[in-house]
C-alpha cells in the first residue's frame, strides 16, 4: 500500500496551517476530563492506497489488535490530492479522526504542532518504551516534545532495468558523466533512457534532491536547510542543469510535465524506459510488476558513486482534540511493536525506523538490497535529504514550478535557483 507521503504535497500548501494557526491545547494534560473509558471505536485516517488488497490485508492484520484490546478501528481513507486541507478541517472542527498517518517534518507533523492540532507523545514514549532510531525521532520533535511515531524509512534513487543494461553491454551508472554515456547508447537503441514524469510538481522536487544530495553530501544539504549555504549558489545550478541537459539531450520521457508519476512507472515496467528515478517504496510493486530483474542505484556524483537521498514516510499522531486518547494511545503501541514492525516488512515491503533483524525475512533480492541500505541509512550511514519534507510550503512551491519550468524551457537553471533563494526567506 506504499505511498509515498510527498506524494501528499500535490495536494495544495500548507496555507490553512501557516495563516491560521489557532488550534488546540496539544498538552498532556488537555481534555482529561472529556477521555471516554471502556472499549472504544478508534477512527484511524490514513491515505488511500493504490492497492485495495492491501488494505484489506492491513485491516486483517488490525483485526490482531481489536481482539486483544477489546477497541474496534474503523480504517478511513481519503484521496491522497485531498488529504492535507480535508485533514486541516477535521482536526480544526474536533470531529476528525482520533489517529491519524501524516508525514514528518516541518511541512507535515511540524506545522500541525504548531498549529497544536496533535497531541504531545513524549511521556507515551516513555511509559511504553517506544524504540526509534534517533535521527527518526528527531523529525517528530517540536520544542523538546515528541508528536508522532516516525513513518517507514525511505529512500530515493535510480532503479533500472537488468536486461536492457546487460543487451547493451551497460553498466550501472558510477558518475553523472556514465549516466549520461548510458542514457545516449539506451536512446539510440530506441528505448526511453529515463523515464520521467512531474506532471504533479512533487516530482520535481525528488529529482532535485537526489542530484543535490549526491553533488554536496549530507553535510551540504544541511547547510542548505540551516542556511550556511544559499539556494541560488553554484552547487545548486548544477543540480538543476543536470535534468536541464538530460531533457535537453532527449534522454527523458518527452515533455515530463505532461507525465504524471503512474505513466512514468508504466513506462519502466512495459521494458519502455531502462531507468526510472523514485524511492524504495515501490519496490513491492516492482517485484509484482516488472518481468525483469531491477537494480537500484544511488544518483550518480558529478566524479563517482552518490549517495542516496534519505527520508521518512507518513506515521502516526493523536489528534489533540480526541475524547479517547487512551484507546488511542493504546493503538499506538500496537502500531509501534516489533511484531507490528515485522509485518509490514513482509506485507507492504515497508520499512520502519526501528532496529529490525532482518536475516529471517524471506524477500525478494531487491527488497533485501533496500533493506541493507535503509539499515545504513538508520545507523548513521551518509545519506542526504529529500528537500520537500525538510523545508515550508513557500519554498517547496518555487521548487515545484522551478522544476517544472526548467522541463519546459521557461526557466533557466540560475533563474530557478535565484527564486529557490528567494522562497527561502535568506
Amino acid at each position: 500500500m506504499r505511498i509515498s507521503p510527498v506524494k501528499l504535497l500535490a495536494a495544495a500548501t500548507i496555507c490553512m496551517v501557516a495563516t491560521a494557526c489557532t488550534g488546540t491545547s496539544s498538552s498532556p494534560g488537555g481534555g482529561d476530563e472529556t477521555q471516554a473509558s471502556g472499549p472504544q471505536t478508534i477512527k484511524w485516517l490514513i491515505e488511500e492506497p493504490e492497492d485495495a488488497a492491501a488494505l484489506q490485508a492491513l485491516k486483517d492484520h488490525i483485526a490482531t489488535f481489536e481482539e486483544e484490546s477489546g477497541h474496534t478501528v474503523n480504517v478511513q481513507t481519503l484521496p491522497f490530492e485531498n488529504m492535507r486541507t480535508i485533514l486541516q478541517t477535521q482536526l480544526r472542527s474536533g470531529e476528525g479522526p482520533d489517529v491519524f498517518n501524516w508525514g514528518s517534518g516541518p511541512d507535515f507533523g511540524g506545522a500541525l504542532a504548531e498549529a497544536g492540532l496533535v497531541y504531545d507523545l513524549t511521556d507515551a514514549y516513555e511509559e511504553h518504551g517506544w524504540e526509534v532510531f534517533d535521527f527518526a525521532k528527531e523529525r517528530v520533535t517540536i520544542d523538546g516534545k515528541v508528536y508522532g511515531i516516525p513513518g517507514e524509512m525511505e529512500t530515493i534513487g535510480i532503479f533500472y532495468n537488468k536486461q536492457i543494461f546487460e543487451e547493451l553491454g551497460l553498466e550501472a551508472p558510477q558518475s553523472i558523466d556514465d549516466l549520461q554515456r548510458a542514457a545516449e547508447q539506451i536512446e539510440s537503441s530506441g528505448a526511453i533512457p529515463i523515464a520521467l514524469g512531474d506532471k504533479e510538481g512533487w516530482e520535481g522536487g525528488h529529482y532535485l534532491s537526489m542530484a543535490l544530495s549526491s553533488i554536496i553530501g549530507s553535510e551540504g544539504m544541511e547547510q542548505l536547510f540551516n542556511g550556511e549555504m544559499s539556494w541560488d549558489s553554484p552547487e545548486v545550478v548544477q543540480a538543476l542543469d543536470v535534468w536541464n541537459d538530460l531533457h535537453e539531450e532527449g534522454y527523458t520521457s518527452k515533455s515530463p510535465t505532461s507525465v504524471d508519476y503512474d505513466t512514468a512507472i508504466a513506462q519502466f515496467y512495459s521494458g519502455d524506459a531502462a531507468m526510472l528515478p523514485t524511492g524504495s517504496w515501490l519496490v513491492g510493486e516492482i517485484d509484482d510488476n516488472a518481468d525483469f530483474e531491477a537494480g537500484y542505484i544511488p544518483f550518480p556524483a558529478p566524479d563517482g558513486q552518490g549517495i542516496f537521498t534519505g527520508g521518512l514516510g507518513s506515521g502516526p499522531y493523536v489528534s489533540a482534540t480526541t475524547q479517547k486518547r487512551d484507546a488511542a494511545i493504546e493503538f499506538l503501541d500496537f502500531l509501534a511493536s516489533d511484531e507490528h514492525a515485522t509485518w509490514t516488512v513482509e506485507n507492504l515491503h515497508t520499512i520502519p525506523p526501528v532496529p529490525l533483524d532482518t536475516e529471517a525475512l524471506e524477500v525478494s533480492p531487491l527488497f533485501a538490497q533496500v533493506l541493507e541500505d535503509v539499515a545504513q541509512f538508520g545507523q548513521g550511514g551518509d545519506f542526504g535529504h529529500n528537500i520537500d519534507v525538510m523545508v515550508d510550503a513557500e519554498l517547496n512551491e518555487a521548487m515545484y514550478n522551478g522544476v517544472q519550468a526548467i522541463f519546459t524551457g521557461q526557466a533557466t537553471p540560475e533563474e530557478v535557483a535565484a527564486n529557490l533563494e528567494a522562497a527561502s526567506g535568506s
